[in-house]
């Protein structure tokens, strides 16, 4: 059954019209990407199955190409679909910053890099380049892989911040396995970071790790 001929209460597009978006559950949202079932499933129904296999919507989002496509009433075309519309979001997170706003408050830039770098498969080592009243110059993804005091060269990163005239920065990482506990690797990195960058009077200003929950901040630990 299609959502066009649910009882006109139980439709999410009408209830998210009506009420917003945020007064829908996970299920209603995904109905409404999904929009129709499978062998007598509505649309609500398989999203219902979906949560329940994956535990939760963040665990489907995550989902490789395979296996997505591997259960009934999902396909490339949605996959495609999905990928799409997460990537939108993220696009929607940057361009906030890359309008040239100053970063005022640390969750500015926590909430910024946990949208860009959470659920990727790969680690990625990122920064985010600012003026000298903390407004945004650029974001890069300057590293990938494993990340580690080896794998993280302090001279790219001063490259690029002089690059782009940066006065200072914000490094972030993101760890797959989901822990966001600071390593001594990660420690290592921040410190070499800060004093190569140091030596050109350019500010280091936090480093973020980012996993399951809240990012954390080195900053705030009193790592830099």
């Amino acid at each position: 059954m299609a959502i066009k001929d649910w009882p006109a209460g139980e439709r999410p597009r009408e209830k998210l019209l009506q009420r917003g978006a945020a007064a829908l559950s996970d299920a209603e949202l995904l109905a409404i990407f999904l929009r129709t079932g499978c062998r007598g499933r509505s649309a609500v129904d398989l999203a219902r199955e979906l949560l329940a296999k994956f535990g939760s919507l963040r665990v489907l989002l995550r989902t490789g190409h395979r296996e997505f496509t591997g259960i009934a009433g999902l396909g490339t075309a949605k996959y495609i679909q999905l990928q799409a519309a997460l990537e939108i979001g993220r696009r929607h997170w940057r361009e906030l910053l890359d309008r040239g706003n100053a970063i005022d408050r640390p969750d500015e830039s926590r909430r910024y890099l946990q949208t860009m770098l959470r659920d990727r498969r790969r680690e990625i080592f990122a920064a985010l380049f600012l003026d000298n009243r903390h407004r945004v110059i650029a974001y890069e993804e300057l590293f990938k892989g494993t990340i580690d005091a080896a794998a993280v060269y302090p001279r790219v990163v001063v490259e690029k911040a002089l690059g782009h005239h940066a006065s200072a920065i914000i490094i972030a990482h993101n760890h797959p396995s989901g822990d966001t506990e600071p390593s001594a690797a990660d420690q290592a990195i921040t410190y070499r970071l800060r004093e190569a960058l140091a030596l050109l009077e350019i500010r280091l200003l936090d480093h973020f790790i980012i996993g399951d929950g809240d990012p954390v901040s080195l900053a705030e630990q009193g790592l830099i």
